[in-house]
């Protein structure tokens, strides 16, 4: 059962939304290399605003997915792509619905 969670921010700078988008698109395949997270969704907020919300069934898994392939690439393309440093929220989860 997934009991911690990641909540990441994502602001654009101008211009660089699509590539944002294709970014967090192409990651979804980066992801499936990581047995350790139970769930990943990326998501537009709005216009400018991405994020990410990561689920993982323990700690070991989110603290593994901190220093995972998309970590990476959000962090060396951060300057480029974003108004400021991403905002991660580490979250316990008190209760999920997933597919079996």
């Amino acid at each position: 059962m997934v009991s911690v969670g990641l909540l990441i921010r994502l602001h654009a700078r101008p211009g660089k939304e699509q590539e944002i988008e294709n970014l967090l698109r192409d990651g979804l395949c980066l992801i499936e290399d990581e047995p350790g997270t139970t769930a990943w969704l990326a998501l537009r907020i709005n216009c400018a605003t991405f994020g990410l919300f990561e689920a993982f069934d323990e700690d070991a898994g989110r603290q593994a997915h901190l220093s995972g392939k998309v970590a990476a690439v959000l962090t060396e393309r951060s300057d480029e792509l974003f108004t400021r440093p991403p905002t991660i929220e580490k979250v316990d989860i008190l209760a999920a619905k997933l597919p079996r």
